[in-house]
């Protein structure tokens, strides 16, 4: 069975300092000038990148950390409660956390550089499909699950198709009928010891990398008390994270005092710093790495390859490509991309309906979108168009996007205009990216 790993053009960065806002530590740079003084480009952009940080990226990884601490809490009851007795409430629950922490991640992956590609985070937890050949080998295999350990650092080192949301989803969720009539439901309880004890591992290591988003972007002293504790487990568990390069790697930046949000919003030429000014933290959010980076994907690979209408370098059709399959999740994970576009170009927008309830991320006052709109209103209508565009042409998309990527007939149309849309978008960034380039 083939296996996708998601590799974007990730960058290295950094980033946390605003006023009224914690920090990594109290050290401010001009941005990469020796005189002390910004452009106004690099002025206007500072304040972009500062809001867009600690407004928008670092609580939506927060949310996504606290959502995965749900999760694996479900999931240990599933585990605690043993062979014959755990209940479909229990996988219920798991479930609907499971959807929970979805729902963050994905709106969390219009910034898939820095952390999330440096430490191999969202290839982790996030490829597909599952590699059910290997799963049922490893389930039969007593030496190797004899090793499983609730926190997850063993399982870690497993290939990236056993692991993350799409482990979890095969194990609590099923599909019941057929065709267009086929629905998602709990998973039956009849599991056995040994997929109990994968489950709560593959739990506590998708806990473990939503926590190091978290602590890599905010540094590990300003997460919660219980997040750093788990931190801690892992690294008692030093035999096998040994097993695990990027583990090893991102617990010991941590150590080191690791905050990329500190170094998205201190720019400066060496030191070790990705960013020598506010220019290149804003081609990173806007472009191959960050916006166009999931644009692409979502169009051309998510929905161009199951439906083998995509393109690119990327795009290869295959019909069982199916992102969250069997939740039926597959068009609310494409339209939480494009609202991560949206929050990453504008900030939230608490006036949309998707938004009604979201408390963890906060309207910004200095967007990509109001600078971008200071310098040509038109531009700035256009993005704001097509992102509107994106979201409401995947909003016509069905479910089971099993069934209807290759249904035919109208869903065919759909699922075109889903792709075009998320061209369009990724290409209006070009002319956002060459307009601030013009800027001095």
């Amino acid at each position: 069975m083939k296996k996708y790993f998601k590799l974007p053009l990730y960058a290295v960065m950094t980033a946390f300092l605003a006023m009224g806002t914690v920090a990594c530590d109290d050290e401010e740079n001009t941005g990469g000038t020796d005189s002390g003084e910004l452009s106004p480009r690099e002025a206007a952009l500072k304040e972009i990148v500062n809001d867009y940080t600690t407004k928008t990226v670092i609580p939506t990884y927060e949310a996504l950390a606290d959502a995965s601490v749900e999760l694996h809490t479900a999931c240990m009851a599933m585990y605690n409660a043993g062979v014959g007795n755990v209940t479909t409430d229990q996988v219920r629950t798991a479930g609907e956390a499971w959807k929970k922490a979805r729902e963050y991640w994905e709106r969390s992956e219009a910034w898939l550089y820095g952390p999330a590609g440096d430490y191999n985070v969202d290839p982790h937890i996030d490829s597909w499909p599952l590699d059910q050949i290997a799963l049922d080998a490893l389930l039969a295999n007593e030496t190797e699950m004899a090793k499983m350990d609730v926190n997850g650092v063993y399982i870690s080192s497993q290939d990236y198709g056993l692991l993350g949301f799409h482990a979890l989803e095969y194990m609590l969720f099923a599909i019941e009928g057929s065709g267009m009539s086929q629905t998602s439901v709990p998973h039956s309880t009849d599991y056995t010891a040994q997929e109990l004890s994968y489950i709560a591992g593959v739990a506590g290591d998708l806990r473990n990398h939503c926590i190091f988003l978290e602590a890599a972007w905010v540094g590990e002293d300003n997460i919660s008390s219980a997040k750093q504790q788990a931190l801690a487990d892992v690294r008692n568990e030093a035999q096998f994270a040994a097993n695990n390069v990027s583990i090893q790697r991102v617990l010991q930046d941590l150590a080191n005092g690791l905050c990329y949000a500190d170094e998205m919003n201190n720019p400066a030429e060496g030191g070790g710093n990705d960013f020598v000014n506010y220019l290149q933290a804003v081609q990173s959010l806007a472009g191959e790495d960050g916006i166009q980076n999931i644009a692409n994907e979502v169009g051309n690979i998510k929905i161009g390859n199951p439906t083998g209408m995509g393109a690119g370098d990327e795009y290869e059709y295959d019909p069982d490509y199916i992102e969250s399959p069997y939740s039926l999740n597959s068009i609310n994970d494409f339209l939480g991309n494009i609202i991560s576009i949206e929050n990453a170009y504008r900030g939230i927008q608490t006036s949309k309906s998707y938004n009604s309830g979201v408390t963890y991320a906060q309207p910004v006052e200095h967007s990509l979108s109001s600078y971008v709109a200071s310098l040509d209103a038109d531009l700035d209508t256009r993005v704001i168009a097509a992102i509107d565009n994106a979201y409401n042409a995947i909003d016509q998309m069905e479910e089971p996007f099993v069934v209807t990527c290759a249904q035919g007939g109208a869903y065919t149309e759909i699922n075109r205009n889903a792709i075009t849309a998320c061209r369009e978008l990724n290409d209006i960034f070009d002319e956002v990216l060459a307009l601030i380039r013009e800027q001095r």
